[in-house]
């Protein structure tokens, strides 16, 4: 299934790219620093080959909730780097696999886990998406390719056939991880601080999380300031201008003083379109990076399994409807938690100007991304591209004749959303739930959606079967 490329052509890609961008001057979004590996592994052309040769994938697989990195040796289209550190990574994801008893994970490589100055020519580390609750294999690459027409600064990702110790392991998406490497490919060496806040228990309030200013102190922050969730090595100062932009943000006045408005703007029309309320929008509040740089607040997208209105299908009380779901009003567009307690989009549009640029970014998208054809083009080329490996892939959560109706139903939900919400601009459609409430049948029909088709829990409760095998497998060729 391996679809060999010679290593030259990578090197010439990166000489060209070299060439072009010293040719280059004079504007901030062209001093980015040129990443080899954007033309190696994330050359989104063709299918990788990731062939993983681990002696403690067991523990990987029986310890995955520890998530501790073990070594390993990874050959990525027939290069090798020794000693990459890998461990099980998730967090709904994560505990549902254990839950259901199964083990294809998503993976985090880290290349320099024995010796900070190793990388995958330049990356310090990315993961392996196992698309679960995914049946298409395209919500992220869909969702992050988005954002990029949108101008909003995304990971890069591709199509990557995994193999464990000689055996086929199945098809999952590299995803270059929110790190060094990933803000100086965007940003630069004169960059700014990433950090993705998360919560420990969402039993507690997580403010921070939801970028609410609380006070002055820097334990109040904690989610936002501890080990990993900063990306960088931080210090009192970027602590201090941090908190002084939520300050600023939660007063709702100069907002461009400490939030990058037109970055986010755009950030916020893509992440109401792709209907992802694991996120900022949702109760969880998390799933996005936070970039700051000389005080001001940039939102950069991450984790989009959920998105395209499956989340809802995991709640105590599950939301189904697709007609709700799919006609979500733009103006009001969070889910089980109030728009105060989510201050970065609350301020922005409760000022006319923004919300007026939020209107015509989702005209943009409508019209330049769905109506124009790239939408359909992007989806046939990755359809075409994965689907004999669907067909192969030993620990799909789905059959293949799944990821077809998946492939179809999530282009079809998504000219839907589009429809939808050109009417909602053009006010044929109420664009807040209170209007949508008192007058539902200007809502667009979509009797004839199954958002479950996307991937639900009855698909977990059938893949366990088929992926011990595949694991057995992998065990009995380490001995």
């Amino acid at each position: 299934m391996q679809k060999k490329r010679m290593n030259k052509i990578g090197i010439a890609a990166v000489i060209t790219a070299l060439l072009v961008s010293l040719t280059v001057s004079g504007f901030r979004q062209d001093q980015r620093e040129n990443a080899a590996y954007e033309h190696f592994l994330f050359d989104d052309s063709y299918v990788h080959t990731i062939d993983i040769t681990c002696s403690q994938w067991e523990k990987v697989i029986s310890e995955a909730s520890l998530e501790h990195y073990v070594l390993c040796t990874v050959t990525i289209d027939d290069e090798q780097f020794q000693n990459v550190g890998i461990r099980a990574k998730g967090n709904n994801s994560l505990r549902l696999n254990e839950e259901y008893g199964l083990s294809r994970f998503s993976l985090k490589l880290k290349f320099d886990f024995m010796d900070e100055r190793f990388s995958y020519h330049g990356l310090d580390k990315f993961s392996l998406d196992a698309s679960f609750q995914d049946n298409s294999y395209m919500k992220t690459i869909l969702a992050f390719d988005m954002m990029r027409y949108m101008e909003v600064p995304a990971p890069l990702c591709s199509y990557v056939w995994v193999r464990v110790n000689g055996a086929d392991w199945g098809l999952f998406l590299a995803v270059e991880e929110g790190g060094p490497s990933f803000v100086r490919r965007n940003f630069g060496n004169d960059h700014g601080v990433l950090y993705q806040p998360d919560y420990r228990s969402l039993q507690d309030e997580n403010a921070d999380v939801a970028l609410r200013y609380t006070d002055d102190s820097f334990k109040s922050y904690a989610n936002i300031f501890i080990f990993d969730n900063a990306k960088f090595d931080i210090n009192a100062g970027d602590q201090a201008r941090l908190i002084e932009a939520l300050q600023v943000l939660s007063t709702g006045e100069d907002l461009e003083t400490a939030v990058d408005v037109d970055e986010v703007l755009r950030y916020f029309t893509v992440q109401v379109f792709v209907m992802n309320w694991d996120s900022y929008l949702g109760m969880t509040g998390h799933n996005y990076l936070l970039y700051e740089e000389d005080g001001l607040l940039q939102m950069l997208p991450w984790d989009y399994n959920l998105a395209f209105a499956t989340y809802p299908l995991g709640m105590s009380d599950p939301l189904t409807d697709a007609e709700t779901l799919i006609n979500y009003p733009i103006d009001t567009p969070l889910m089980r938690t109030s728009m105060e307690e989510r201050p970065m989009f609350y301020e922005l549009m409760k000022e006319a100007d923004c919300l007026r640029q939020y209107h015509e970014y989702l005209a943009k998208l409508h019209e330049g991304y769905f109506s124009s054809g790239r939408f359909e083009t992007k989806m046939k080329m990755w359809a075409n591209l994965i689907d004999e490996y669907v067909k192969q892939d030993p620990t799909a959560y789905c059959s293949y004749a799944d990821h077809l109706e998946a492939v179809d139903m999530l282009e079809k939900i998504c000219l839907l959303r589009s429809e939808s919400i050109q009417r909602q601009l053009e006010r044929q459609i109420p664009s807040t739930m209170t209007e949508q409430n008192a007058d539902r049948e200007q809502l667009l029909d979509c009797s004839d959606v199954d958002i479950q088709v996307l991937g639900d829990f009855e698909d977990l409760e059938k893949a366990g079967h088929r992926q011990d095998q595949a694991l057995q497998k992998v065990l009995r060729s380490n001995k």
